[in-house]
């Protein structure tokens, strides 16, 4: 063999053994269908029970995964209760998994109604994003954006997690939805293109109720991230004062600080 033939191939292979390793996107899958058993979800006396409909999306998201090569665990496959803590131990017994929790959202207020994702950690964040642009550009819902939220199924498992709401069972029209087969084969098929990264084709704006909170795109501000603000304006209020009381005492005058009234965010 023609030694010199060789040198680019070896000089190739080595500089892919050098190269750093990229990691690959997780092929193993746990889906949570949220609820259960005893555990129904939702409010006191609302019509359409929760854990049904999430169990029946989590079990066509569990076909179509297993179809494109996905590993898929369910913490549950049929109507029973599991504790939360034995689904975080399901999900962080797979090392390199991606943890998938399934809900349907709930409110006193029939009006209430969007889809909104929340997650914890933060390599958990992209998930979040990928799999809550799917579904919102595929639902005739109101975007309620990411957010983040110490749920125990997010705050205990140590492998990316994220957790999504599909819509407001208690609003008129999302519950209807709810109770179409077509439409939970949609949003299962919509969190599948979360799950395999692929880009949504279009993407409803944020809740206009949640734009003055909005962290770009469609992230909104979480309560950590406010009380930390929160304290680094008290800080800066506090240096503010030293430093007017230090020019009083040295005989310099301040203008005096016309009051504002703080504005609430929604969350």
């Amino acid at each position: 063999m023609n030694f010199c033939r060789l040198l680019p191939f070896a000089f190739v292979t080595g500089f892919l053994a050098l190269a750093p390793s990229v990691p690959a996107q997780s092929r193993t899958i746990v889906v949570d269908a949220g609820h259960g058993g005893y555990d129904r979800g939702g409010v006191p006396g609302q019509r359409i029970s929760e854990k049904d409909k999430t169990l029946d999306v989590a079990l066509r998201l569990r076909r179509i995964l297993q179809a494109d090569g996905y590993r898929v665990i369910m913490t549950r496959d049929r109507d029973v209760f599991i504790p939360l803590g034995t689904r975080t131990a399901i999900a962080n017994s797979y090392r390199g998994a991606s943890f998938v929790s399934i809900h349907f959202n709930c409110a006193p207020r029939v009006g209430a109604n969007g889809i909104e994702t929340y997650y914890y950690r933060s390599d958990s964040a992209s998930l979040a994003a990928s799999i809550h642009r799917n579904v919102v550009s595929g639902a005739p819902s109101e975007n309620r954006g990411i957010r983040r939220r110490g749920f125990y199924v997010l705050r205990r498992t140590a492998i990316p997690s994220v957790l999504v709401e599909c819509g407001f069972l208690t609003n008129p029209t999302e519950g209807r939805l709810a109770l179409s087969g077509d439409y939970r084969q949609k949003l299962a098929e919509q969190i599948a293109r979360g799950i395999r990264r692929q880009p949504a084709p279009y993407v409803r704006p944020l809740t206009a109720s949640l734009r003055s909170v909005s962290l770009g795109n469609d992230f909104v501000r979480v309560p950590a991230e406010s009380f930390s603000r929160h304290r680094r304006s008290s800080r800066s209020s506090k240096s503010a004062r030293y430093q007017r009381s230090k020019k009083k005492k040295s005989g310099e005058s301040s203008r005096p600080r016309k009051k504002t009234r703080k504005k609430k965010s929604e969350d």
